[in-house]
């Protein structure tokens, strides 16, 4: 099951651009040297290097389907990560404990990440909503957004919240996949929108969410099956 287990993504975003080897030599003959120009990958991915022609032909604006992904897969991840933070006291399987420390890691990284791609294109991380001056702050975020794929419900959170040990085990594992399940469906919404996804870093951070999610519900039903 080695190849199913996924390893925490490494972020490295790089600001800036970075002057090339041949700066020195530039100065030295009076020759103007461009930049070299390095566009960062996404959660997992290699760097890219950019001449500014390339950048520039590069950069289009996001469309609305990839905002709305953005900002609603911090969101969706954000559960994630509260159910990861509910298995740290309530379970004692130390096979589904790693499952979690890994979720709970690489999402949080992602979460980082794609709140850092919005700031970048002058975006908001989160989807406006009108509530009409209703106060939000005590209110349940699952319950705000039934129509996202994969979301547990409030009584799914509340179940999980009140059970503990092998109970807790098989509601974080069948939640867990559900949720994962989500997330490949908002990755097959985005493609499905025409002139969605285009955007490099985009691409491969939904493509790479798409390809470890499987994974990791493979290797969950895997457990489940185990402990049947």
């Amino acid at each position: 099951m080695a190849h199913q287990r996924r390893t925490a993504f490494g972020l490295r975003v790089l600001l800036g651009c970075a002057l090339s080897a041949g700066l020195a030599s530039g100065q030295q003959t009076g020759t103007p040297v461009s930049p070299a120009i390095v566009q960062p990958g996404a959660p997992g991915q290699e760097n890219k290097a950019l001449t500014p022609k390339t950048a520039k032909a590069d950069v289009r604006p996001p469309s609305k389907a990839d905002v709305d992904f953005m900002q609603g897969m911090i969101m969706h991840h954000s559960q994630a990560v509260e159910m990861t933070e509910l298995l740290k006291t309530r379970s004692q399987d130390p096979e589904v404990r790693e499952l979690g420390k890994k979720i709970d890691v690489s999402q949080t990284d992602e979460m980082r990440w794609m709140k850092q791609w919005l700031t970048d294109r002058g975006l908001p991380t989160a989807a406006p909503m009108d509530m009409g001056g209703m106060d939000m702050s005590s209110m349940d975020m699952s319950s705000m957004m039934p129509a996202m794929p994969g979301m547990l419900s409030t009584a799914q959170m509340n179940a999980l919240r009140n059970a503990s040990g092998p109970a807790f085990d098989h509601l974080f594992l069948t939640g867990m996949i559900q949720h994962h399940t989500g997330a490949l469906t908002m990755v097959k919404q985005l493609f499905a929108n025409p002139g969605a996804g285009q955007d490099p870093q985009l691409f491969d951070f939904a493509s790479d969410v798409d390809n470890t999610q499987q994974a990791e519900i493979d290797y969950m039903q895997h457990i489940l099956k185990e402990k049947q």
